[in-house]
């Protein structure tokens, strides 16, 4: 009897650690097979291909691009470095000189070709010549909930800790810093993009504005006296500018909200 049950005992331990050796290579084989399938997935997406202009021979630095010079290849997206001239732009870079000589088939990069007035994409060509694109960190209400869109006209407002004239210490107070803003972009979203008639909170985290240089560094300063910009939005056709607008701190606004309240109320009966 007792060997029956030591016979039993040994089976049911014998059965317990086939059942883990086969969970565990399981659990292996599993995890290769995942390793296998995110390599495979990985080369995948380094062969997608793109289509971009080659030297169609070898080329000296210094020749004279002709349409004969150039052909279409597709090319792996991983194996591309640089701005490489696209199919639609080839016609550009004809008549132009190579800077670098090139091998047949090697993409023709824009900077190889001696081009003085290089069509650019992006941001820079859409802002006015004098001024500067920057960037504020900006979000939520602070952005109109996010419906400030590319070609807006805003406020910038900021609210700061400053250093009391009466009360000699800090206090805090809020005041338009710049009138009349064009918004540029949107996060990545530029001027040129596609409208969106929606607001997307959580879809942007920067503005970027068209300042004038002085205006540039005014912005960045308020950034980091760490206070908070929030921008104010415009209709497009209120293009105005206030001459004087005064700074709020709690002096003002205790002093000030009857007669605000006193002129809404106005407004709205005269309306």
């Amino acid at each position: 009897m007792k060997t029956d049950t030591k016979q039993i005992v040994v089976l049911g331990v014998s059965f317990v650690v086939g059942l883990i050796a086969f969970a565990m290579t399981y659990m292996y084989l599993a995890a290769e097979r995942d390793r296998l399938d995110t390599e495979r997935a990985k080369d995948r997406a380094g062969m997608q291909l793109t289509k971009v202009v080659v030297a169609n021979r070898d080329m000296p630095s210094g020749i004279t691009l002709g349409a004969k010079d150039v052909a279409v290849k597709s090319v792996p997206k991983s194996g591309l470095s640089g701005d490489p001239v696209l199919p639609d732009e080839y016609e550009k870079i004809l008549g132009r000189k190579l800077r670098f000589p090139l091998s047949a088939e090697q993409p023709i990069l824009w900077n190889y070709v001696d081009m003085p007035n290089r069509p650019r994409n992006g941001l820079s060509p859409i802002i006015t010549k004098g001024s500067r694109a920057i960037s504020i960190s900006v979000g939520g209400v602070s952005a109109v909930s996010g419906l400030v869109q590319p070609d807006d006209y805003v406020d910038v407002l900021g609210t700061f800790s400053l250093p009391s004239a009466t009360l000699g210490e800090t206090e805090t107070v809020t005041m338009t810093i710049l009138e009349n803003v064009t918004v540029l972009a949107v996060g990545p979203r530029l001027a040129t993009s596609a409208p969106s008639l929606h607001g997307d909170a959580t879809g942007y985290g920067t503005v970027t504005l068209e300042v004038s240089p002085a205006e540039a560094e005014l912005l960045v300063f308020a950034g980091y006296m760490k206070g908070k910009l929030t921008l104010s939005l415009r209709n497009p056709t209120d293009l105005g500018t206030i001459d004087k607008l005064e700074t709020v701190d709690f002096k003002q606004l205790r002093d000030k909200i009857p007669e605000y309240r006193a002129k809404r109320i106005l407004r709205q009966r005269t309306r």
